[in-house]
């Protein structure tokens, strides 16, 4: 088996001086305080409907635009993605999905492997993991080839792609014929994408079971020097107010999700 081989099996097995100064100061900072609370208490609210939401993923169907941007902050830089639907329909609205609803924000770059690939799409939330395990998408056809740049979809075999991805650094297309349908490409920041921190290369690929269960505890004692998404953000066109899916009903006598 020669190493392009072997590299593309591991990639089937793809996660804040008066006293009228004085009291004018302390109204402000009681002011300032208030607003403060109001607004970390409507982000936990937020984080905690978007997290909800996460852990139900037969919710999240949504079509995607004909074609969107993806603008991804990390903590090495910025780069934006470019998705084409008619590429591969099918990741692309998987994709379109887990953006809008932040699945991404704090994934880490957990196998960063030069001149091959970068890969991400394990969250720092064992639960969330949990619950995308079978959400398993069909493949489409491979309509565009696994060039420098691209971002395609990793899979565990034949019609098993949920939510792990990786972007090619290489000229990859003897992944072309194996299933691999690329849904996008980098259009600016690919520098960026080139300096992920890439030490650890193939290590954190045979620990996707840890990563899973444990989540960010376990890449932050064993790897910690790998970078991560910040947030990624659909910036173009802007998802309207129907992207967000609805969350099921509960079962009787069961609790609505939070």
């Amino acid at each position: 088996m020669n190493r392009f081989a072997a590299l593309a099996l591991i990639l089937l097995f793809g996660f804040a001086s008066s006293n009228l100064y004085g009291q004018a100061a302390s109204q402000s900072q009681s002011q300032s305080d208030s607003g403060a609370k109001g607004s970390a208490a409507g982000q936990s609210k937020s984080t905690g409907s978007m997290r909800g939401t996460l852990l139900h993923p037969a919710a999240l169907t949504a079509k995607a635009p004909a074609e969107y941007d993806v603008k991804f902050v990390t903590t090495k830089g910025e780069f934006v993605l470019h998705v084409t639907r008619a590429w591969a329909p099918l990741g692309a609205d998987r994709f379109y999905n887990l953006v809008t609803h932040h699945f991404y924000d704090g994934c880490a770059f957990f196998r960063v492997v030069p001149k091959f690939v970068v890969q991400f799409g394990l969250t720092g939330d064992p639960a969330i993991n949990k619950a995308w395990q079978d959400a398993k998408i069909k493949d489409d056809p491979t309509t565009q080839s696994n060039k420098p740049g691209t971002i395609t979809f990793a899979t565990a075999g034949p019609n098993t792609r949920t939510t792990q991805v990786f972007m090619n650094f290489g000229n990859n297309s003897f992944l072309d014929n194996q299933g691999f349908a690329p849904f996008g490409e980098v259009t600016s920041g690919m520098d960026v994408v080139l300096n992920l921190y890439s030490g650890y290369a193939d290590q954190p690929t045979g620990h996707q079971d840890e990563i899973t269960n444990q989540g960010k505890a376990f890449l932050e004692k064993s790897f910690p020097n790998l970078d991560s998404i910040k947030t990624a953000t659909v910036v173009s066109p802007a998802p309207s107010a129907s992207a967000p899916g609805k969350l099921p009903p509960p079962k009787p006598g069961a609790p609505a999700p939070k």
